[in-house]
């Protein structure tokens, strides 16, 4: 596929998606959710990658949702514009790999959104986050009611949706919303250094916690601890456990 709106590279096993359209501080459209959707099918196929992480070229992470673009959808448009992008941050969120977000700049809306659906945010000094979307006379559409009052707290997330209130990257340190924060130059040099230590642990222990993670919050407590015990297990039958608890009573780094 010719991307228009996104590029890709491959790092020693770290995929690295960005977000190219800077004249438009990456605002998201619909060209954008059929190249993510597609690129996220061309990079579960690519067993070379690992992890995955997600930024943006310029000053933005992403702006938000491309208003340009919406301003003429009637009813039916505008649900079914929030279904598609719904559906693709749903896709990040259950991706069999870890999917980090490092937030470069402003990270506003839609683009908000778009980090929370990645697994780990890591934000520059300059980042910005916000749901603006009340200025507007709407609300988030891609899951933002969802998902910031599962990483923040009901309270946190009503006070910045209903508020419409930018907050800085040490603010959302603060609240959960991002897990580390690093200058501006040297954001992706920490972002790879996390990555390349996520990579270097056991593959499939790494994407079965993910995936006990996502789906143990989906359920209750004691579902969850049901599904973690059922994939504790499984893990048992594999090479990977045999070598890493092999590698560790020997003293030995383990050959994965």
């Amino acid at each position: 596929m010719d991307y228009k709106v996104l590029k890709f590279d491959n790092q020693d096993g770290i995929g690295i998606i960005t977000l190219n359209r800077p004249e438009a501080l990456n605002a998201l459209n619909s060209t954008f959710f059929a190249e993510m959707d597609k690129m996220l099918d061309a990079i579960a196929k690519d067993i070379s990658v690992k992890i995955v992480v997600i930024t943006g070229e310029g000053k933005a992470f992403a702006a938000g949702a491309d208003i340009a673009e919406m301003s003429q959808m009637n009813e039916q448009q505008g649900y079914d514009f929030s279904q598609v992008g719904q559906n693709v941050f749903n896709k990040i969120e259950n991706f069999k790999l870890p999917v980090i977000a490092a937030v470069n700049g402003f990270s506003l809306g839609g683009g908000c959104e778009l980090a929370m659906s990645c697994d780990i945010r890591i934000a520059s000094t300059k980042a910005k986050f916000g749901q603006p979307e009340v200025n507007l006379g709407l609300i988030p559409g891609y899951a933002g009611t969802q998902r910031l009052a599962r990483l923040c707290g009901a309270g946190n997330a009503l006070y910045l949706i209903l508020s419409a209130e930018m907050i800085d990257a040490t603010e959302a340190l603060r609240i959960g919303l991002v897990q580390r924060v690093y200058e501006p130059e040297i954001l992706m040099e920490k972002v790879l250094e996390f990555a390349k230590n996520i990579i270097s642990k056991g593959n499939i222990a790494v994407q079965t916690s993910k995936k006990v993670i996502r789906q143990g919050l989906a359920n209750n407590f004691e579902c969850g601890s049901k599904l973690e015990s059922e994939n504790f297990g499984k893990l048992f039958g594999t090479k990977e456990t045999t070598e890493g608890i092999s590698a560790f009573l020997e003293k030995r780094k383990p050959n994965w």
